[in-house]
């Protein structure tokens, strides 16, 4: 009896198997079948375009797409189809972020080129100090290195002339400041993150050659102007073009990859500084070819933005870029997928695709907060480097061991950008540079250095610790601002953000100048500049995990919803 029921019970089970295995797998129902999880999906419309030519442009809305199609949107694609972070990520991120080794070494240079030489009187060669030769005959004494070390001894830049010595740096940091904003808006307009970062590059070494050739200090401060301008947009098109085609998960460390490159372009100048001690001028000539080099071989192989391809309406062009990174990872997108155009109304005659940035006031109460913090954290991480040569150590060996401690920011701040969120990482390493630079001030007073044999020793390692934790603040902000901002404005943002950094390091070689007189003074306002960055994060909105959004309107939308989840 039970044998039988259960060969009953088998027979009916096998038999509403096959039934639902031949309803499932009919040539219609296979058709309408998504390889995607249905809460994720957009249906397309049923009105279909005729058409041709919108297919052939890339321009197709979500609307405009087949009846078996489906649509997602860039970070679905992404972290559904392509990977959050693949072989073709990190690849193209790597490649990308080469480009930050000339920004560091256009930034940095200066610290050896427009150094204070060391001097000695002829009669009894004691090596003397600049302010010691005011009152001197320029018989009675001599540069060690001779005329053509640095610009100072080429152009006896000391005592009525020494504050001329800042003036080059500042420039070249308030070129940069004007530079941001019109990069910025080149990458997010016209040119893309791509052709703005070659022009960039090309620029960079055009200006960078003409400047070994300066006749004068007046003709060098316009040349470091001009160089600082062009070479302003390397650094936000590079960390945008890496960050925008990875997951939410990975944004943070993929944005740390250029800083890491930033750290070796740092890091090779007091080797290219000491090897070309004896000719500035051929320093400045090295490091000139080498963005060329870059522009010439290496950047066609990167991507443009699929994120600024889409919001510019080239869907086509889009899906091309997020295919190639789909089939590098091993993977591919299905043939039906289509991408959710994040501007509706695209076709209307009357559509206009431009969002006014000022007049959006969650973006301008925002962007004043980030340059602000920016301001700050720019002001102490040059400044701190600038400030080496007020150190009582030889020069080559304090910007060596500051270079070397970018690696410890890079990689610390690489692994806590992923467990912590941004703003009390950034708000904390602002507080922890800010209390090594009064640390420094404390080792440098005259009776402590009298009662203390060790502190110029101490002084170093702090001023070390410090620079490493204004070096992490600095790397955090730049992910931060990415994150706090839409594509079709995203770049702009960033080059804003770039402002500030530069606008506060061209405060910084006139407070070096000052520190070379009272290096106490120097390091208090250093210190004190950096816990205020550090407060104005406060007001801040945290990004860690949040999307990627498109524009200004999406994102305004979706964080008023959450606003009020979050009250409700």
């Amino acid at each position: 009896m039970c044998i039988n029921i259960y060969g009953y019970l088998l027979k009916t089970y096998q038999s509403s198997k096959q039934n639902l295995k031949t309803r499932l797998f009919t040539p219609e129902t296979t058709e309408k079948m998504k390889p995607s999880e249905p809460p994720k999906l957009v249906a397309a419309s049923s009105n279909i375009s005729n058409d041709p030519s919108a297919s052939e442009k890339g321009e197709a809305t979500s609307q405009q797409q087949s009846s078996n199609g489906y649509a997602l949107t860039v970070d679905e694609v992404i972290e559904q189809h392509i990977g959050a972070l693949g072989f073709a990520q990190i690849v193209h991120a790597l490649l990308v972020s080469i480009a930050w080794t000339f920004d560091a070494q256009s930034t940095l240079i200066s610290i050896f080129s427009d150094a204070k030489p060391a001097a000695r009187l002829l009669t009894t060669g004691a090596i003397v100090e600049g302010s010691m030769l005011c009152g001197l005959s320029t018989g009675e004494w001599e540069w060690v290195g001779g005329k053509s070390d640095t610009i100072v001894s080429e152009w006896n830049l000391i005592c009525q002339h020494k504050f001329l010595v800042a003036l080059p740096s500042t420039l070249f940091f308030i070129g940069s400041l004007f530079g941001s904003g019109v990069y910025g808006y080149l990458a997010d307009s016209w040119f893309g993150r791509k052709k703005t970062l070659f022009i960039s590059c090309l620029l960079t070494f055009v200006t960078a050659l003409a400047i070994s050739f300066s006749p004068n200090v007046w003709v060098y401060a316009f040349l470091r102007f001009a160089n600082g301008f062009f070479r302003s947009g390397i650094g936000s098109c590079c960390i945008v073009l890496a960050t925008e085609v990875v997951g939410k998960k990975w944004r943070g460390q993929v944005g740390q990859y250029g800083f890491f490159f930033f750290t070796l372009g740092f890091l090779s100048l007091p080797l290219m500084g000491y090897l070309e001690r004896k000719s500035w001028r051929n320093l400045y000539r090295i490091t000139s070819l080498l963005p060329l080099g870059y522009a010439v071989f290496l950047l066609p192989f990167a991507y443009e933005s699929p994120r600024w391809l889409l919001v510019k309406g080239r869907n086509k062009e889009a899906m091309v870029v997020l295919k190639k990174l789909a089939r590098r990872n091993g993977k591919q997108l299905p043939a039906d997928l289509s991408l959710v155009d994040p501007i509706q109304g695209r076709d209307d005659p009357s559509f206009s695709s431009s969002e006014n940035f000022w007049r959006t006031k969650w973006a301008v109460k925002r962007i004043v907060m980030v340059m602000m913090a920016g301001f700050g954290t720019g002001f102490v991480y040059y400044g701190i480097q600038l400030n080496a040569e007020n150190l009582n150590f030889n020069l080559y060996l304090t910007v060596a061991v500051n270079a070397l401690m970018e690696f410890p920011a890079v990689f610390i701040g690489s692994f806590l950008l992923g467990v912590m969120n941004r703003r009390p990482l950034f708000s904390n390493s602002s507080y922890l540079a800010g209390i090594c630079c009064l640390l420094c001030a404390v080792f440098s007073l005259h009776r402590v250095t009298r009662a203390l044999p060790v502190s110029k020793w101490l002084q170093l390692a702090v001023e070390a610790v410090g620079f490493m934790a204004s070096s992490t603040a600095y790397d955090v902000l730049y992910v931060y601002g990415v994150e706090l901002f839409p594509t079709n404005v995203r770049n702009f943002a960033v080059s804003l953000l770039r402002q500030a950094f530069m606008l506060g390091a061209s405060a910084a070689p006139l407070l070096v100048a000052l520190g070379r007189e009272s290096a106490m003074m120097s390091f208090i306002v250093f210190g004190v500049a950096s816990v205020l960055s550090g407060v104005v994060s406060i007001w801040l909105r945290e990004t860690r995990n949040a999307p990627l959004y498109e524009t200004l309107t999406q994102q305004g939308k979706a964080e008023e919803m959450e606003n009020e989840t979050e009250h409700s």
